[in-house]
């Protein structure tokens, strides 16, 4: 099959989803483009610069078997370029993500755009059930699930590492939605020091994450986090917010502990019982663990997307 993928960028969480699916769908023989786009770097006009850009880009875009777009700003250049058959994914309620991270006036804009752009594709899919729910319950579309998973041969490149005493980490990006203000506001009072891994390389993040005794994700909004998949193979045990999918990956003093968005308090107390609780921290790394080799490989997920591509174009 010949695909082109579209993504603002192809690195952090759905960026880096699109150049792994990209790289093990060439591994099996599948021919590959990512379209390259530029947009200008301020805030507010990296999103709608893009969306032009590569709508443009579109237009002169090759024949290929599937054109998949990554997230809904990608949706116009999708559309705009030549497929057979055409995906979006989408992670996470857009017009939500646009509440929380822009205005409510934004949002009803987005709300417009949703309604529309929504209907071009052949199918969507999400690496979320909360997603998929939300979106059926709002405009009645149905959106297929596909897990969204983490590469455990990138792994072998973390150096070995002591667990470092009382050390929990964050790992995420620096933004109101991500809920790093909550934890800031808890640290002092957390029995621990919290190394905050915001802007370093995907390795010196893993590294500060595998000599962790806790990984935090305090978000207010989610889809299915790879911070907490990767926490869970790197049997580093997980504190996170119920909130989108989290709890579709994190079953509550199973495979982690689930707080309430927003509550500084329980995250304090539920840190500072679980740094003194090796045993819980134990059984929870190796369900974990466990859960995260049995659900959330590409040896077992990528079967599951060569058959999705390949029935799209059968139908």
């Amino acid at each position: 099959m010949k695909f082109l993928f579209i993504a603002p960028r192809y690195s952090g969480g759905i960026g880096g989803h699109a150049t792994m699916l990209a790289k093990k769908l060439q591994e099996t023989g599948h021919y590959v483009d990512l379209m390259q786009v530029p947009h200008i770097p301020i805030k507010n006009l990296k999103n709608p610069s893009f969306a032009i850009f590569s709508t443009l880009k579109g237009f002169f875009s090759k024949n290929y078997d599937i054109v998949h777009a990554f997230n809904v700003p990608s949706v116009f250049a999708m559309k705009s370029s030549k497929g057979k058959k055409k995906v979006l994914s989408i992670h996470g309620v857009f017009s939500e993500q646009i509440k929380s991270l822009h205005s409510s006036g934004l949002s009803k804009v987005a709300e417009g755009v949703e309604s529309r752009v929504l209907n071009w594709p052949d199918v969507l899919t999400t690496d979320s059930k909360a997603t998929q729910k939300e979106y059926k319950k709002k405009l009645g579309l149905d959106v297929e699930y596909l897990p969204s998973p983490i590469d455990i041969s990138k792994f072998k490149n973390i150096q070995t590492v002591d667990k470092i005493e009382n050390q929990i980490s964050y790992v995420g990006r620096d933004s109101y939605e991500k809920g790093i203000d909550l934890l800031r506001k808890a640290e002092s009072k957390i029995n621990g020091n919290i190394v905050y891994s915001t802007n370093l390389t995907w390795i010196e993040a893993m590294t500060n994450l595998k000599a962790s005794e806790i990984l935090i994700l305090p978000s207010r909004m989610e889809s299915s986090p790879t911070t907490v998949k990767e926490s869970f193979y790197l049997k580093v045990p997980v504190i996170a917010t119920d909130v989108g999918g989290v709890s579709e990956l994190v079953q509550n003093d199973v495979t982690g502990i689930l707080i309430s968005p927003n509550n500084v308090e329980q995250l304090i107390e539920t840190t500072n019982l679980l740094l003194i609780d090796k045993e819980k921290a134990k059984q929870l790394v190796d369900r974990g663990y466990e859960f995260v080799i049995n659900n959330m490989t590409w040896d077992v997920v990528l079967p599951k997307y060569i058959r999705f591509y390949e029935n799209l174009l059968k139908n």
